[in-house]
């Protein structure tokens, strides 16, 4: 398999079969990203269990995979703007990517979320081999301090809010979310799907759920108008580039979301960024974090997401220039579909009775945390959804819920 890259240059049949593989990756992270709540780590470990019996070369097979990640990056955006119900990656741009559909500048958000994701990807990929070499040389240290460092980002969080209330509402939703990780997160419960876990239900209550019973007793999507984006082309491409900055973070030191290190960049960003600068940075973490966890795997040795977890399953040779150019074909083919089924989807929506779709996601998120997580997963749902509601009722981010996975890792539970 070591040869393959090479062949591939002065074979067009290999390349062909290559780049099919990896449009079939591309559509299967398609329809993973636009299932509202599915978390990409638990599509991955799917993927793991089904793809060492895929019959083909194991590079070609983890071209597909890695493909099928980079691409649920982009689409993920969908649901969670549409009908505010993120996977955890995108977990608190929900919240504003949802507001922005709410005022009829849902066409809008999608191409920032686009542009942020893409640009991450070109961004990344030149960025990948000085930033591993940085990054390896820091891990060790980085490593064994890690309790210091998660908690310096949970206070830098609080200390960011606006407001006293906010920052307690903050606080609280951050203890009661980590209580939560530390009693679920390593169950292994009984459930219909081999490559289960509490994931799901976790992420679903906490912060699809509020969102979905908020929205029964809302008014539904309004007409979406301009496709403008009314922010500065540098400040995207500023903010693009921030994001995938933090991408490296994201991939190296675990337990940092795409979510809280989208918030620690906007405040090195210059301008008034708001929340289309919240979209576009969050879009290029989770992005630039698929690139990253590679080079994390080829440098230290480690898989940071589910994706890498399933790349391995499958033996898939760690060929750099075959799988950065998968990287970047599924990037974009993913910038070209979120802009086309993105809007299709938006579409779709506004036509339809939205406390409709409310109750139907609401119930397509209970039989995906028992999917995964059997009796017990609708549970943590019920229990996830009511935790969910404290920050959004005290005014404070909900980027605090991401307690559920940084407090176990903080405190070594």
């Amino acid at each position: 398999m070591v040869g393959i890259p090479v062949e591939l240059v002065g074979d067009p049949e290999l390349t062909l079969r290559l780049l099919a593989w990896i449009l079939a990756g591309s559509m299967l992270g398609t329809m993973s990203g636009l299932v509202p709540g599915l978390h990409a780590n638990n599509f991955a470990l799917l993927l793991a269990g089904v793809a060492p019996s895929v019959p083909g070369p194991p590079l070609f097979v983890g071209c597909a995979m890695l493909a099928a990640g980079v691409v649920h990056t982009f689409l993920n955006a969908v649901p969670a703007m549409a009908l505010g119900v993120p996977d955890a990656e995108m977990a608190a741009t929900a919240l504003p990517g949802h507001r922005m559909v709410l005022e009829g500048r849902g066409h809008e958000a999608i191409r920032l979320s686009a542009l942020g994701s893409l640009l991450a990807v070109l961004a990344a990929i030149p960025l990948a081999l000085p930033i591993t070499w940085g990054v390896t040389a820091a891990y060790p240290t980085v490593r064994d301090n890690l309790s210091l460092v998660l908690a310096t980002v949970v206070v830098a969080l609080v200390a960011s809010e606006r407001s006293w209330r906010a920052g307690a509402g903050g606080l609280c939703s951050f203890v009661l979310a980590a209580a939560l990780g530390a009693l679920t997160l390593d169950l292994s419960p009984d459930a219909p799907l081999e490559a289960g876990g509490t994931l799901a239900p976790l992420f679903a209550g906490l912060f699809g759920a509020p969102v979905l019973i908020d929205a029964i007793r809302g008014g539904g999507i309004p007409p979406q108008e301009t496709e403008t984006i009314a922010v500065p082309r540098w400040l995207v491409g500023a903010t693009a580039l921030a994001g995938a900055l933090a991408g490296a973070v994201v991939g190296y030191i675990p337990g940092i979301s795409a979510a809280i290190a989208a918030v620690a960049v906007l405040v090195f960003v210059p301008g008034n960024a708001g929340d289309r600068g919240y979209i576009v940075a969050t879009s290029g973490v989770d992005t630039a974090n698929t690139i990253f966890a590679l080079f994390a795997l080829v440098a230290i040795g480690q898989p940071r997401t589910g994706v890498m977890v399933a790349f391995e399953s499958v033996n898939a040779p760690l060929e750099v220039p075959a799988l950065v150019s998968g990287v970047l074909v599924a990037g974009v083919v993913g910038f070209v579909l979120v802009l086309t089924v993105g809007d299709a989807y938006l579409a779709l929506v506004g036509r339809m009775a939205y406390w409709k779709i409310s109750a139907v996601v609401l119930g397509g998120l209970l039989a995906l945390s028992y999917l995964f997580a059997g009796v017990l997963g609708i549970v943590v749902f019920v229990v996830a959804a009511a935790i969910g509601t404290v920050p959004v009722r005290l005014r404070a981010r909900r980027v605090h819920l991401m307690g559920v996975l940084i407090g176990p890792l903080m405190f070594d539970l």
